[in-house]
């Protein structure tokens, strides 16, 4: 028999040290359960039972403070909204107006400043009506009474107005309206075969590949079989990135003797120019082939400073271009990932890598351009390069061959969209391009919603300018003619003129004008199903992103006048359509970029450093420059802006929301009342600071 191991007594003995504390219950709150059988202790018990009266008002007390909670949180966020729109609006503090140059979207303002008026002065005339109980809305059939039925002239004159509102106005906005649905449903049909032909290629794992060792060689120090690349930073006044960029260029894993760097510095301000240029000699004592370039005459923007570095008599000697903007930071086995592909590949042209982002996490609108930047790369560019061998060349983290370059006409001044007009031009001419997803190149995103404007309004006005341009020659090309309906058709017209169109009057200009015509509908589904599984195939490539779907939503909705005011004018040819303004960087770079430029940095990096050509005098003025950089980084303060037309339509989409309660339609009144608020923080320029 095993012997039996008693430890009740070892345990029942006090070792405790100290005084005794002895705790009386003033009545005490006994629960008696009665014991029928010897399994009766071992049933459950039920949770309404042993409760008394006391704790059931804890219970409900710490509900109702939860909700308080809930109650006071929402009343300081609208309190805090109400104070911004009074410090912006009517004190005018810490607010500077959007300049609008050359007429840029003042006939917009115009316009919608009118329907605004309108809808004020219609919404008060509704809610007299509705108070008098003339809710012929209602009714389906809109009954109109006869003259014997006129209850004086206010009453005359409503009857007029829905007489008038069923047979003159209502027509017009539901044709717009299914015009703008089919189009809707059109470009709902190209996002899904995007996203499944991406499944697709996943699935099949479909991607391009290198064969052999394109790199091997019998020469003894092993770059005999290496070609000769060119690799051009184009930069302007980029004081926060000009450095990351330099290092990390530098530090790529090729011979030397078989790479040259070129800065092409386009800076105006000569404290920039001596920063880039000391950089550069830095570098360049460290034996890298690198060369600084400024231009006196600085015309075409980035496309002139292309065109002007590739013009000089050394790039002859070179087989391939690498462009990178000066954000952009590649790792070192970049070009062993890129250049191979050209190897026994006589009629590829480019080679394009995918971009990642440092500061995607910043704040909500940084989060909400991930969304966006990943589906294009990850889908639309994908897709495009394995099914089509063609897609717009992104201007930055490619590798072109220089004779495509060349036999395309080069670099042109005469758009903002150098990179997409020599992509053109290189695809009517029989080159094919390459798409790489698993190669990433780092990057920022912008961080502010003055510095995203302004760049989605290059991106939107240059592809119209450029199909006005480049129509006749994809007309005239020699290529089939399903690439001539791929260019015309998909590329230009579906996603870059007809996305930014029906987005802007569907959701901003229709919705709330079915309001205040009842008479023309716009289905729910078209509100509220359709977007938001878009939104949803949207996320799929940043999964991630998901619980900013309706963020995200919203805020695409609000983007669509920008876009749509940059696709008017690139299309028409107004001034605005050739302005260049250079996104604003923060000069951000991730904790393990960080940690990786430090190993790979050179131990003489704290030694004195000493520049070629350069005195003591000209060492102590660029130390000076480089404090007075470290001081502006400091002292920058954000100065927040108002942007007029968003604020415009906010308060439209607002006075479009109670309207919707007049007629009980709930799904529109949410989609109102929420867009209408998004319009609103993003006109204060309170989308990026209040919500990181």
């Amino acid at each position: 028999m095993a012997p039996r191991l008693d430890f009740s007594n070892w345990w029942g003995k006090d070792t405790r040290k100290g005084t005794p504390v002895v705790v009386t219950m003033e009545n005490p709150n006994f629960s008696v359960v009665k014991i029928d059988g010897p399994d009766s202790a071992f049933r459950p018990v039920e949770k309404s039972r042993g409760k008394n009266a006391k704790q059931v008002t804890w219970v409900l007390l710490l509900k109702a403070n939860r909700a308080i909670g809930c109650v006071a949180w929402l009343a300081t966020a609208f309190w805090a909204l109400l104070g911004a729109i009074k410090k912006r609006l009517i004190h005018r503090q810490g607010v500077t107006l959007a300049s609008e140059k050359l007429g840029k979207g003042k006939l917009l303002f115009r316009i919608i400043r009118a329907f605004l008026v309108t809808a004020l002065a219609t919404l008060a005339f509704e809610v007299v009506a509705y108070f008098q109980g003339w809710h012929y809305f209602k009714n389906p059939s809109l009954h109109i009474p006869r003259t014997s039925e006129l209850r004086g002239f206010f009453h005359m004159a409503y009857v007029v107005w829905l007489t008038f509102r069923a047979d003159y106005i209502a027509p017009p906005i539901q044709a717009l309206s299914n015009f703008c649905v089919v189009l809707f449903l059109i470009q709902s049909v190209d996002r899904m075969i995007l996203c499944f032909g991406c499944l697709w290629i996943k699935y099949k794992k479909i991607k391009p590949r290198i064969v052999g060792d394109p790199f091997k060689s019998d020469d003894l120090e092993g770059s005999g079989n290496y070609p000769m690349v060119l690799v051009q930073i184009p930069m302007c006044n980029e004081r926060e990135v000009y450095e990351q960029s330099i290092s990390a260029v530098c530090q790529l894993d090729w011979p030397k003797d078989r790479l040259l760097v070129q800065v092409l510095d386009d800076s105006d301000d000569e404290t920039i120019q001596w920063l880039i240029e000391a950089e550069v000699a830095k570098w360049s004592q460290r034996g890298i082939n690198i060369i600084y370039r400024h231009r006196l005459v600085r015309t075409g923007y980035k496309a002139g400073n292309l065109k002007s570095a590739m013009s000089c008599d050394y790039v002859k000697s070179y087989e391939f271009v690498a462009i990178f903007d000066a954000d952009f930071q590649p790792n070192p086995d970049f070009l062993k990932l890129t250049v191979p592909h050209f190897k026994d590949n006589p009629e590829l042209g480019l080679v394009q890598a995918r971009w990642a982002f440092v500061n995607k996490d910043e704040n909500l609108l940084t989060r909400l351009q991930n969304i966006n930047l990943c589906f294009h790369f990850e889908v639309e560019q994908q897709v495009n390069g394995v099914f089509i061998n063609f897609f717009g060349f992104n201007g930055t983290a490619g590798v072109w061959r220089i004779e495509a370059l060349e036999e395309s006409g080069g670099w042109l001044e005469r758009t903002t969209v150098e990179d997409m007009d020599i992509a053109i031009r290189a695809h009517l001419n029989g080159w094919k391009f390459i798409f790489l997803n698993d190669v990433k190149v780092l990057c920022e995103v912008p961080e502010s919603y003055e510095a995203y404007r302004k760049q989605q309004h290059r991106w939107h006005s240059g592809p119209m300018q450029l199909f006005r341009l480049c129509l006749p020659a994809i007309i005239t090309s020699k290529i089939s003619a399903c690439k001539k309906a791929n260019l015309v058709m998909l590329f230009f017209l579906l996603r870059k003129l007809i996305l930014p169109f029906y987005s802007f009057t569907l959701f901003c200009v229709i919705l709330p004008l079915t309001m205040f015509v009842p008479e023309a509908e716009l289905p729910v589904w078209v509100i509220c199903y359709v977007p938001v599984f878009m939104s949803f195939l949207n996320i799929l490539p940043a999964p991630k992103s998901f619980p900013f779907i309706v963020p995200y939503l919203l805020f695409e909705n609000t983007m669509s006048v920008t876009k749509f005011n940059a696709m008017v004018s690139g299309l028409f040819q107004l001034g605005s359509s050739y302005e260049w303004v250079v996104t604003k960087k923060a000069g951000r770079s991730s904790e393990s970029d960080l940690l990786a430029a430090a190993e790979r940095e050179p131990k003489t990096i704290n030694q004195p450093q000493f520049y070629r050509g350069a005195s003591e005098s000209e060492l102590c003025e660029l130390n000076q420059i480089k404090e007075q950089k470290e001081a502006a980084r400091v002292s920058v303060k954000k100065i927040n802006k108002i942007y007029r037309k968003e604020l415009a339509l906010a308060f439209l989409l607002l006075t479009a929301s109670v309207r919707s309660l007049l007629s009980a339609q709930g799904v529109h009144f949410y989609f109102l009342l929420f867009q209408g608020v998004t319009f609103l923080l993003v006109g204060l320029d309170l989308i990026g600071e209040q919500m990181s």
